[in-house]
């Protein structure tokens, strides 16, 4: 078995090994898939509590499903409830709110749905949306057409790293940035 690139961070105080995927030819990204690593989550959820005090929000919300753990864990450290925009609708989410976006992994539409029992949680109130790599900023946008849907505000967005054009994420409460890889 060949060895894989990867490109090395510390984020938190711990070291992780990225390994780098190519998304299209000459363009590769660091993966980081923080399912099951506990410690990292956990630190990450720490550190981004620290930089989310002084902003005023109600609630969490982040799409599924890698980062649900940031989320989950980013919940337990704040005493703040977390929502989960789901990508495929079950019948028993009633009458839920959708929109549809392009996943820059897969390359494919992606939907995200609030479940109709979620709808009420949100109205009106100020969220952080979460997620663990932003990257083109097209999950971004469909959370906020349907947080937007479900008359909430978003008054921040938070993730573990940014990815690609840094000025572009000025704005985002990060821990970190993953640079683009060309060849």
């Amino acid at each position: 078995m060949s060895p894989h690139e990867t490109y090395a961070v510390e984020i938190a105080g711990l070291k992780r090994n990225l390994r780098l995927f190519e998304i299209k030819p000459g363009l590769k990204i660091a993966i980081l898939n923080i399912l099951g690593d506990t410690e990292f989550v956990q630190a990450c959820a720490r550190e981004l509590a620290q930089k989310l005090k002084d902003i005023d929000y109600d609630l969490l919300v982040t799409a599924e499903a890698k980062s649900i753990p940031l989320a989950h864990a980013l919940s337990v450290e704040t005493k703040r409830p977390y929502v989960v925009l789901r990508k495929n609708y079950k019948p028993y989410m009633g009458d839920a709110l959708k929109a549809e976006t392009l996943s820059i992994t897969t390359g494919q539409p992606q939907t995200l749905i609030l479940d109709e029992k979620d709808i009420d949680l949100m109205k009106g109130k100020k969220v952080v949306i979460v997620d663990d790599v932003i990257s083109t900023g097209s999950t971004l946008q469909g959370m906020r057409m349907v947080l937007d849907k479900a008359a909430a505000k978003v008054v921040a967005e938070a993730a573990i790293f940014t990815e690609g054009d840094r000025a572009q994420w000025m704005h985002i409460v990060s821990l970190g940035h993953l640079p683009l890889f060309t060849d």
